[in-house]
């Protein structure tokens, strides 16, 4: 047994605290993998760190050694408390008991300020706060994130196998899987295996309207409704979603030097800002 394993069990076990699946709670008990984080999210001195799922802290512990500042938001009621007795005598780390979804920035002082993310985030809000995180007026510069190895895949998503999930995220940054991380690294051991996934060079608002050079809702109307029949062609969703014929369609997409019968996977998201372009909504 190691021993961040051995820390960790007498940790739920002296303040009787359980895991609860539902929250995403399995723990990381990788010195390895932690160092690995820390390397890979680049962290100076000076930095802001919005810390996603405290945890049993043992990850914070490391952030708050390498950054000025970190605001570490935990959901769990009984984690949360353990962790102020925990940090009681640390000055660089604001402790926040919220869901991250309902976390206000501007109510922590990162709305005027640079800052970045690290998280272990459960599946079940990984779209949800990356759709928030990425889209606010004073986005994080960067994400290092640890989550499900599939997820961190659709993210990656090439041309040809591309989805609204990775659409979503590769409009706003550049996302990459860092590393594989295997189940038997976390506690209580998850079912799937895990990935770091590091988001770099997100853009600000400005950028993201000098990139797209149209309404960021019209470009998410025309995004949206391309993908949502995933195995129809994608002059059948257009039509079905803004109420034209299949040939007015079919006729955009061929002004827009398309091929007819393409599906939504198979656009990049140059070819989305390009065909948004053509609709005149």
């Amino acid at each position: 047994m190691n021993n961040i394993l051995k820390q960790v069990k007498l940790i739920l076990k002296t303040y009787n605290l359980t895991p609860t699946r539902s929250k995403g709670q399995n723990f990381l008990i990788s010195n390895e993998i932690i160092e690995k984080i820390i390397k890979v999210s680049e962290i100076k001195k000076d930095d802001v760190v919005l810390e996603v799922g405290s945890g049993l802290g043992i990850l914070t512990e490391e952030l708050i050694k390498n950054c000025n500042k970190v605001i570490s938001v935990e959901l769990d009621r009984k984690i949360f408390d353990f962790l102020k007795l925990k940090f009681v005598s640390n000055n660089n780390l604001t402790l926040i008991n919220k869901d991250i979804l309902r976390f206000k920035p501007e109510e922590n002082k990162l709305l005027s300020q640079k800052y970045k993310i690290i998280a272990n985030l459960p599946y079940n809000i990984t779209s949800y706060f990356l759709r928030r995180f990425l889209t606010l007026d004073n986005s994080p510069s960067e994400m290092t994130l640890l989550l499900q190895k599939e997820v961190a895949e659709r993210i990656c998503a090439k041309k040809g196998e591309m989805s609204l999930l990775a659409v979503s995220v590769q409009v706003y940054g550049n996302p990459k899987i860092i590393e594989i991380v295997k189940r038997e690294n976390f506690y209580p051991q998850p079912e799937v295996d895990s990935a770091i996934l590091k988001i770099g060079n997100i853009k600000n608002k400005k950028q993201i309207k000098q990139f797209l050079e149209i309404k960021e809702d019209k470009f998410w109307r025309i995004v949206k409704i391309g993908f949502s029949a995933k195995r129809k062609q994608l002059q059948n969703n257009l039509a079905a979603g803004l109420k034209i014929s299949s040939d007015e369609a079919k006729n955009v997409l061929k002004k827009a030097n398309f091929n007819p019968k393409i599906r939504a996977q198979e656009l990049s998201i140059k070819d989305w800002i390009k065909l948004a372009k053509y609709f005149n909504l």
